[in-house]
Formats: structure tokens, C-alpha cells, sequence
């Protein structure tokens, strides 16, 4: 029985550390939450970042780019349907954050397009980065890696609750 004690309180320990909260990051009205890239295929050169956005402030604020270290370049992207077709394009100058709002990007919607990656992020190793807004500035976040094709992160962090705040919402990147 001692033994069955033992292993029962290690599996819920383990649990525990599964589904421990994300990191959240704010500057001034900002804040940031589920935080997260996929890992990479060999020879890929580009690779897309994910998170949430809220805006408490009474003006908006724009997400206008950033950096992390294996990529020579972060972009604020869109996919969208049009006539039946998914386009992406680059949001310029980005991504607009109303006040009160909170946007998701997630694979078929807004997302970060990094782009001329070196070596890509690789599962369960964070990386840093930054990302850069009109009136927040700059602000440091994780990213976590999840693997090849995850729709959302780990630990079940994608919701109906979420989705529905969101916007956007298609399939694909």
C-alpha cells in the first residue's frame, strides 16, 4: 500500500507540472499569455509564433514586430479566405489592439512569421524573443516549443472560450 502511495502521489505531481499555468508578460496596458511556436522541420526556413493579446487601456495599440534569435526576421501575418482561397499577407504597419480587446494568433488566423530561419526551435527547448509595440514597446517573452503540427500549446490552453474572443479562425498555418 505504501508503494501504491508513493507512485500515486509522484503521477500527481507530475500532473501538476503538466498543466501549470503559462507565462503571462505586460507592459503599461498589454498583456500576453499562451505564448508558443512549433517546432520546426529540417530544412524549413520559416516558422510561425502564437499568443494572446489583451488590451486593457482606453487607447489602441498596435503590435508592429520583433525579433527571436533563430529567424533574421519576425512579421505580423494574416490568413484569411478569399473566394475559397486561404491567403496570407503581412499586416502593415500591424497588428491593431482596440482597447478592451483580446486577440488570439493562432494557426489559420493573425500569427508571427519568422522568417530566414537558421536552425529552427526544437520541442520542449524555450526560446526568447521579443516583441515590439507602438505605444507598450518592447517586451520580452518565452516562447514554448510544441512539435510539428500542433494546433494549439500543451496543457490544453486552446478553448471554446478563447476561440470565441478571438478572431479569425481558419485552418491552415
Amino acid at each position: 500500500m505504501a508503494r501504491l502511495r508513493i507512485v500515486f502521489l509522484m503521477l500527481a505531481a507530475g500532473l501538476a507540472t503538466a498543466v501549470a499555468p503559462a507565462q503571462e508578460y505586460s507592459a503599461g496596458a498589454i498583456k500576453i499569455g499562451r505564448v508558443w511556436t512549433r517546432e520546426t522541420p529540417a530544412g524549413a526556413n520559416v516558422a510561425a509564433g502564437f499568443l494572446t493579446i489583451t488590451n486593457s487601456g482606453k487607447e489602441a495599440d498596435t503590435l508592429i514586430g520583433g525579433s527571436i534569435p533563430f529567424a533574421g526576421k519576425l512579421e505580423v501575418h494574416e490568413m484569411s479566405m478569399d473566394r475559397g482561397m486561404m491567403k496570407m499577407r503581412r499586416l502593415d504597419p500591424g497588428l491593431i489592439i482596440k482597447p478592451g480587446e483580446t486577440v488570439t494568433l493562432k494557426p489559420g488566423s493573425f500569427h508571427l512569421m519568422f522568417l530566414d530561419v537558421k536552425e529552427g526551435p526544437k520541442r520542449g527547448t524555450p526560446v526568447k524573443g521579443t516583441l515590439v509595440f507602438e505605444k507598450a514597446g518592447r517586451i520580452e517573452v518565452e516562447y514554448a516549443v510544441e512539435p510539428v503540427g500542433a494546433r494549439e500549446p500543451s496543457g490544453g490552453a486552446g478553448t471554446a472560450k478563447d476561440d470565441a474572443k478571438s478572431k479569425g479562425g481558419h485552418s491552415g498555418h
